[in-house]
């Protein structure tokens, strides 16, 4: 289960229009008092991929990375409104 995001903290007024770098990212968390297990959480994924996507190692073209990335501001976009499924299960889901 995840938990909703309070409006407050998507992309900080002072940060409309422009990105963060991947360590203002991380120094913005600290700010806000926000850990990786934490943002994890609240993403439903999982505190590694969190940290992959500080450290710059995840494209995020898609799904949660991709909303975890335009929430804290390091790429441009909507988030992702409905869950993306897996292709094991895109699989399973047409033989049926």
């Amino acid at each position: 289960m995840t938990i909703p995001m309070p409006p407050d903290l998507w992309a900080s007024p002072s940060m409309k229009g422009s990105l963060r770098t991947h360590a203002q990212a991380a120094q913005w968390m600290d700010e806000q008092g926000l850990s990786k297990s934490e943002l994890a959480r609240r993403f439903g994924v999982s505190a590694s991929l969190v940290d992959a996507i500080l450290r710059g190692q995840k494209k995020c073209r898609r799904g949660a990375s991709h909303n975890v990335a335009v929430f804290l501001c390091l790429k441009a976009g909507q988030p992702v409104a409905a869950k993306q499924p897996y292709r094991r299960e895109r699989a399973q889901g047409a033989a049926a």
